[in-house]
């Protein structure tokens, strides 16, 4: 095999946290001389990022590691299904190699093993590897992790057991990574791990230096330091504790985006404390009220299940009401499903399929309404959006609003004279004009 043939064939599966470990895995593949390429025939080798967190992100692990052997042969497995090396092996036997979540150097050491790097003949950081590393976002955002792992023991989580205990990187280093990422044209930093609220907690908040400046080692002080950048910061996974009140002035100035990203999973006190949760339904609810009267213009994204083993219909109505309450902007459902090695599978009282999903229907439909009315009363009003894309032949342009995470919220779709003028990256400043259930209309 020639030098010039060292081609890799890359799939990523799962969260965003997945996501950057991939990019992060890309790089240094990069800068170790390997080509990238997109396509299964062209590829020497192909390396698929598992995720392992339900049945179904398993299944479509699993059904991508098959495509993969079946148009190429020759791969090698990481990420959190590769935790469960048994299992991959036990459908897929043919796979070269198996390394579980965040194992950087295994799977790097797994490629040089099966594929041999080709020799340098250039300096890898100049010729192959720009200063922010290979990204798999568009070019105007990106993911920052601050973190790894979780202290949590959620009783229908596995993610500990797959990736650890929290550990926070020191904040200098993610700021050093912020710096350069908004020096390369990135115009909104999403900021993620599995518990943003606790950052730093393993680091008894340790101090830290940012050119040359102090800067501790907690959420505060990095949101803080990250809105001097100038531009978007958006908070994802952060858990309801009281030091999220502190964040409200900086969503105030508008040195952070006013909106919040909070895995709420339930309401019902009850299903709560069977979760194995970290927060109270009463809690979460008077903390959001407290947050909206300081930040009016505050969007709150969550995700829940509906269907935990021993949900009664009484706690289903619990969390459809405080959901009427709350009137949370954005909101994601799941239907329970057991999960190998979830305390929750030891729990009784299933919850009949058919329940769930009637459940999960009356919840989306309520989710649905609220969405609808709080999108509506942005008719009329003006707001700053970033644009994703351009639809050519229909002459708009696909943006998002301060509420809108890419991919998993709505979008603002602007409509009329000069949208098909502007570019993916642009900033916009529009008039809201009309509103459907999840996404909003808007003129220039």
């Amino acid at each position: 095999m020639s030098d010039s043939s060292r081609k890799i064939g890359f799939v990523s599966l799962g969260c965003p946290k997945a996501l950057v470990d991939s990019e992060r895995i890309l790089t240094q593949l990069r800068s170790d001389g390997y080509d990238i390429v997109g396509d299964y025939p062209q590829a020497d080798l192909v390396v698929v990022n598992t995720c392992g967190f339900i049945d179904q992100a398993k299944a479509e692990s699993l059904a991508a590691i098959g495509e993969a052997l079946q148009e190429n042969g020759r791969v090698i497995v990481t990420g959190c299904l590769g935790a469960q090396a048994e299992q991959i092996r036990s459908v897929h036997p043919q796979v070269l190699d198996v390394t579980g979540p965040q194992a950087y150097e295994a799977v790097l050491r797994a490629v040089h093993r099966h594929l041999p790097a080709p020799e340098r003949t250039h300096d890898p950081f100049v010729d192959l590897v720009p200063p922010q590393g290979i990204r798999l976002t568009p070019r105007h955002y990106a993911y920052l992790k601050i973190s790894e792992g979780c202290n949590h023991r959620c009783s229908f989580c596995i993610i500990p057991s797959m990736r650890g205990d929290l550990v926070s990187r020191p904040a200098g280093d993610v700021l050093q990574e912020a710096e350069g990422l908004v020096r390369s044209g990135v115009k909104e930093l999403l900021v993620i791990s599995q518990d943003t609220s606790a950052y730093g907690v393993d680091l008894r908040y340790k101090l830290d230096f940012w050119n040359g400046q102090p800067v501790k080692t907690r959420l505060y002080e990095l949101s803080e330091a990250l809105g001097s950048l100038g531009v978007w910061v958006r908070l994802h996974y952060v858990y309801p504790y009281p030091n999220v009140d502190d964040l409200m002035p900086l969503m105030q100035s508008g040195r952070i985006l006013p909106y919040l990203d909070i895995p709420f999973q339930h309401a019902s006190p009850r299903l709560l404390q069977q979760m194995k949760r970290p927060a109270h339904a009463e809690d979460t609810l008077r903390r959001v009220q407290h947050w909206r009267e300081q930040v009016p213009d505050l969007s709150l994204r969550s995700t829940f299940i509906v269907g935990f083993p021993g949900e009664t219909e009484e706690d289903f109505q619990i969390l459809l009401d405080w959901l009427e309450e709350a009137q949370l902007d954005r909101v994601g459902c799941f239907i329970y499903s057991p999960v190998a090695g979830a305390a929750a599978n030891e729990l009784p009282h299933a919850v009949a399929a058919e329940v769930q999903q009637d459940r999960y229907a009356r919840f989306m439909e309520k989710a649905q309404d609220i969405s609808h009315r709080r999108l509506t009363a942005k008719v009329g009003r003006r707001l700053r959006v970033l644009v994703d894309e351009i639809d050519t032949d229909e002459g708009v342009a696909i943006a998002r609003g301060p509420g809108d995470a890419p991919e998993i919220d709505g979008q603002v779709f602007i409509e009329g004279a000069g949208a098909s003028a502007l570019k993916p990256g642009d900033w916009a400043d529009v008039t809201i004009t009309d509103a459907s259930e999840y996404d909003l209309y808007a003129e220039l």
